[in-house]
C-alpha cells in the first residue's frame, strides 16, 4: 500500500469540524484545527461556510463562542440529502 492510499477519509473536513462542534459546543477552534489535523485558519472558514448555510449558529459568551447546531437540517450532497446532520451525528457516536 503507498504512502497516498493513508490519507483520504470518508468524511470531509466540514464534517469533521461539525462533528468536533456537536461534541462540544464551547470549543476553541485552535483544539479543533488539532482535532481535525488543519489549521485554525481552515476552521474558521469551515465555521464560516456552515454559519452561512445556515447549519451553526455562533454566540458570543464572554469571550468564548458558544456554538448552536441545527441538527434537523438536511444534508446537501445528492446521495445523502434525505439524512439530517442529527442522523450523521447518531451513525458516528
Amino acid at each position: 500500500m503507498t504512502e497516498k492510499s493513508n490519507k483520504w477519509t470518508f468524511l470531509t473536513n466540514h464534517a469533521h469540524v461539525f462533528i468536533c462542534l456537536a461534541r462540544e459546543p464551547q470549543v476553541t477552534l485552535r483544539d479543533v484545527a488539532l482535532q481535525v489535523g488543519i489549521t485554525e485558519r481552515a476552521v474558521q472558514r469551515i465555521v464560516a461556510d456552515l454559519e452561512d448555510g445556515g447549519y451553526i449558529v455562533r454566540t458570543k459568551d464572554g469571550r468564548t463562542n458558544r456554538y448552536r447546531l441545527s441538527m434537523s437540517k438536511k444534508l446537501r450532497h445528492p446521495v445523502e440529502r434525505n439524512c439530517t446532520l442529527r442522523e450523521l451525528i447518531d451513525l458516528i457516536k
